[in-house]
């Protein structure tokens, strides 16, 4: 008997082709907020198109990117070894530079050792598949970030979700796995968005519970909360919390990323986490901006300090104007509007008027729950916060969000 074809062949292309339109419309319509090409930045500034631009959105909190330290650490780094490793850190892309960041990330954490990885992402991708195996669990904070859930589906073992930051939620998702199966519960220190701190103590109450470990994600955390140390720290409980990870592209002014912990757990993700055993190391350049900031951050408390006066400074006056800031806590304050098009059209005039902000729409956040994501640098000055305020205030009353 001969193969009968019924279906109709479909071209994988098509979903790119044609049924993908939303990002063109608004390209048209000159609203695209994305991929925005900056001419030039120090920081607190960037030109676009010529045109000065105060930056309201940007991860650099510290605003060690341009501390004359951290540049002639870099540029020290690639004179003595070169641009790459041209390898991975399982080969030949060792070096004792990496060692001495680990050992040193280590002590900050407070835990015994410390993983460097490329990135960020390969991180919580490479950690979270590695402990995960088939017949466990990842019990993930509806709000965590995406590479925490990437790396629980890339694992052989199955991915919960609990209500943000709701004790009770993540009590009845855990009390419904079975008593066998190993759990890892996972969460951002400080949520990217919101600008919220994860309830660590009570977190670790609930995994203690159920004999569930528990990772904290600090990317916005490390640099920011106890002296720059992370959430963890900020509640004095560096021991009840078994898996710190966090970035250096954004405290710290470089890129890549880290894991701590008990020692025999890092050496088994050293040798199981496919994103640091098939990925070239991080280069030398970066390892030693690392270094630097970190020396920055432990030598001299005043850029903590003064990241948060900004924030603190910010969210009085975005709050005193009318604005709806949510709950943050943190350098990252949310402007929340509520519905889509207004929060991109109020991103778009904003832009005009001379800041910068980040749009944030659904499914990034909830229906309805469109917003605007400002963060704070330590380097911005009062002059240009007061400007933002102006401009805030400005465009706010000519869009009708404020009075």
């Amino acid at each position: 008997m001969g193969i009968t074809e019924n279906t109709q062949k479909v071209d994988i292309f098509a979903k790119a082709r044609g049924g993908f339109a939303r990002a063109r419309e608004a390209e048209k319509m000159g609203i695209y907020p994305f991929f925005i090409p900056f001419d030039e930045a120090e920081g607190t500034i960037f030109y676009h198109e010529g045109r000065e631009v105060i930056m309201l959105g940007s991860n650099n909190y510290l605003g060690l990117t341009t501390h004359p330290r951290v540049r002639e650490a870099a540029e020290r780094a690639v004179r003595e070894h070169g641009t790459s490793c041209t390898g991975s850190r399982f080969m030949n892309g060792t070096l004792t530079l990496h060692l001495e960041l680990e050992r040193r990330l280590a002590s900050f954490v407070g835990k015994e050792k410390a993983l460097v990885f490329s990135t960020g992402y390969q991180t919580n991708l490479g950690t979270v598949s590695a402990l995960v195996s088939r017949g466990d669990y990842a019990v993930a904070d509806k709000e965590a970030h995406a590479c925490i859930v990437d790396g629980a589906l890339l694992s052989f073992g199955e991915l919960k979700r609990f209500k943000h930051s709701d004790m009770e939620d993540l009590d009845r998702v855990l009390d419904s796995l079975p008593d066998e199966a190993g759990k890892l519960v996972i969460v951002d220190g400080v949520y990217s968005m919101g600008g919220d701190i994860a309830p660590v103590p009570d977190l670790a109450r609930v995994c203690r519970k159920h004999n569930a470990r528990l990772m904290v994600d600090d990317a916005h955390s490390i640099g920011v909360l106890a002296e720059g140390r992370g959430t963890a720290a900020h509640f004095g409980i560096p021991e009840e919390v078994d898996l710190i990870t966090g970035t250096f592209s954004k405290s710290f002014a470089s890129i890549g990323g880290f894991v701590a912990g008990d020692e025999d757990i890092m050496h088994y993700v050293q040798h199981n986490a496919r994103s640091l055993i098939f990925s070239a190391s991080l280069p030398a350049p970066n390892v030693a901006a690392v270094l630097a900031a970190l020396d920055i951050i432990e030598e001299d408390p005043a850029y903590v300090r003064r990241v948060w006066d900004n924030a603190n400074y910010m969210r009085k006056g975005l709050a005193e104007l009318g604005f709806d800031v949510g709950n943050s806590q943190t350098p990252v304050i949310p402007v929340i509007i509520g519905e889509d098009m207004r929060t991109i059209f109020f991103w778009k005039a904003l832009f005009e008027a001379g800041v910068y902000t980040n749009p944030v729409v659904p499914p990034a956040v909830p229906p309805n729950m469109a917003l605007l994501r400002t963060s704070y640098i330590a380097t911005h000055t009062t002059e240009q916060l007061d400007r933002a305020l102006e401009i805030f205030a400005t465009v706010g009353r000519q869009m009708g969000l404020i009075q």
